[in-house]
């Protein structure tokens, strides 16, 4: 084969570290819109950004010669940078270390979308913990429940 082909869909989600509650509604909007625009400085996309005041989903493609740990690694600290310079108040921002990733086929676009501009509602009810565990149930995922909040 001549060349290299992928489109790879990707359902990103991280957190606030210790998931305090900063992402308001009155910064919220700036910080989704500046992640988007790293998804695609890293020669990605970000088809919707969105989450709750302690956590972010990304819905968006990251770019076939980039792993995943290092487009959120750059995405992370790039926005984090970004969000002690432009909110003063937010001196002492960090998000946590990991991450969830999880790959969407093209015909689950749709859904994810309504499930991300969802999120102010959902959260009225199921918190980040138990949205996160339910992420890693569906998609097979093994993991240590004293582990996974550091």
């Amino acid at each position: 084969m001549g060349g290299s082909f992928a489109k790879l869909y990707y359902h990103l989600v991280f957190s606030t570290k210790d998931r305090l509650p900063l992402l308001t509604p009155d910064i919220a909007p700036r910080i989704h819109e500046y992640l988007g625009g790293l998804m695609r400085e890293i020669g990605g996309s970000s088809i919707i950004t969105g989450g709750a005041e302690d956590h972010v989903h990304i819905l968006g493609e990251i770019a076939k010669t980039l792993a995943v740990a290092d487009a959120l690694r750059k995405v992370k600290s790039g926005s984090s940078k970004w969000i002690k310079e432009a909110f003063p108040s937010l001196q002492h921002f960090a998000w946590q270390e990991g991450y969830g990733a999880f790959t969407i086929s093209e015909s689950g676009i749709k859904r994810v979308k309504g499930y991300i501009l969802q999120q102010p509602k959902r959260h009225q009810e199921v918190t980040f913990q138990d949205e996160f565990r339910d992420f890693l149930r569906r998609h097979g995922i093994e993991f240590d429940e004293n582990l996974i909040w550091l």
